[in-house]
């Protein structure tokens, strides 16, 4: 009892100095420097009451709260999540209580130093910014400790955009307490959901927590269910791509004579072209499961080319035909149709190969029209289908297909088992 009213007077006192609070991606306990007038055997009962406090035989339970204010950026080309988040950790640590009847105070507030309190690390945090940087711990009568932590962090996150812009992920923030053991803390974390705003391309459609089993340090996760909202995609890449494909079968009513229809086809290729290749620098790129849209819009482009191939040989052909038709006629009745002032023959001096071949030609461009028709629409129920049933499994992290760096191979020869294990 003496020592802990000792305590309490030199934490009422503001003896121990403020430190930084951010040290790295988490918060750490600070050293406490003392006055010189403090004798060794005092100094070194202070430094007791920062360990961890003891809870028999079990570890420490402390109890988190996790409260999610905003989710305010969602970078899907570089895979990251920016969030504001309130934590309220609260635990027991006895070695603070005191006897009400002697110091009537129910409850006192303490600067985060002078106490223990967990170093908290993000595995996935770019840059973590902890909004205060001397943060008080609230002590009762019977030694229950609460300390709230506001931080601002960028994580990263495993978007699953198969689906995209239709696509939903789940985002991890891992919260590790690396200078302690399993043996001596357990967390036990539960999520509040108190995002205000909707007005977000992406949405937080569901929130939870966990504690992941066989860690070595401990640990809880927090999982952010994002849902896209699509209705920016769809209006700048969806829209877009399938009126150039309207556009293009329309420019197949042409008839094949008018030379407006290759400029029309070049023009609206031309376009496309500029178009995929925005396409691709706004849509991510990963290792796998890439977004079906990009083999859309490559099936799109690849529909175009082959419309314009097709009008630019028919063309080609009736044109070589017409000018053969043209050379075939005989020398002389050109010179006198020359002389007379006629630019041209006749109808009926026109060799019957010329409108044999023309409508050969306007025949296979018809045919190729409804050929190309069908396989327009059949392309789209294809990719609606897939778009609705099809799945995808992202490749492994190393972490996880070979964990802790892979697994230990055994040694053998001279050296034998004891060498694997690094002993004498």
């Amino acid at each position: 009892m003496a020592l802990q009213l000792r305590l309490l007077h030199l934490a009422f006192l503001g003896l121990g100095t403020t430190g930084p609070l951010v040290q790295g991606r988490g918060f750490h306990l600070p050293t406490v420097a003392w006055p010189s007038f403090f004798d060794f055997t005092r100094r070194q009962e202070v430094q007791e009451t920062i360990q961890i406090p003891k809870n028999g035989s079990a570890p420490l339970l402390m109890d988190v709260q996790v409260f999610v204010s905003n989710v305010f950026n969602v970078d899907i080309l570089r895979y990251t999540v920016s969030s504001t988040l309130l934590l309220r950790l609260s635990w027991l640590d006895t070695r603070l209580a005191w006897n009400t009847s002697v110091r009537p105070q129910h409850a006192v507030t303490l600067p985060w130093d002078s106490l223990w309190t967990p170093g908290l690390t993000i595995q996935e945090a770019l840059w973590v910014d902890w909004q205060d940087q001397s943060p008080r711990a609230r002590v009762d009568s019977n030694g229950h400790v609460d300390l709230y932590l506001a931080l601002t962090t960028e994580t990263n996150c495993d978007f699953e955009l198969l689906h995209f812009p239709r696509d939903q992920s789940d985002c991890n923030l891992s919260f590790y307490a690396l200078s302690n053991t399993v043996l001596e803390l357990e967390f036990r974390a539960r999520v509040v959901n108190e995002i205000v705003s909707v007005k977000r391309e992406y949405v937080v459609q569901a929130l939870k927590t966990q504690v992941p089993p066989q860690q070595l340090v401990p640990c809880f996760q927090v999982t952010l269910r994002l849902q896209n909202t699509a209705l920016k995609a769809i209006i700048a890449l969806l829209v877009p791509g399938e009126t150039l494909l309207l556009a293009d079968l329309c420019g197949g009513l042409l008839p094949l004579r008018a030379t407006e229809r290759i400029a029309y086809k070049v023009t609206l290729l031309l376009g496309y072209l500029v178009f995929h290749s925005s396409l691709v620098q706004a849509l991510p790129s990963s290792s796998s499961c890439n977004p079906l849209l990009i083999y859309h819009f490559t099936v799109l482009l690849l529909l175009l080319v082959v419309s314009t191939t097709e009008t630019v040989l028919l063309a080609a052909l009736l044109a070589r035909g017409d000018l053969r038709a043209e050379n075939s006629l005989s020398p002389a009745p050109r010179r006198e149709r020359q002389d007379r002032g006629d630019p041209g023959p006749h109808p009926e001096e026109v060799p019957r190969v010329k409108g044999s071949r023309r409508s050969w030609a306007e025949a296979a461009d018809r045919i190729f029209f409804l050929v190309y028709v069908v396989g327009v629409v059949c392309s789209q129920f294809f990719f609606v289908g897939f778009w609705m049933w099809a799945t995808c499994k992202s490749h492994p992290a190393p972490g996880k297909a070979i964990p802790h760096g892979g697994a230990a191979q055994a040694v053998t020869g001279p050296a034998g088992p004891e060498a694997a294990r690094g002993g004498p």
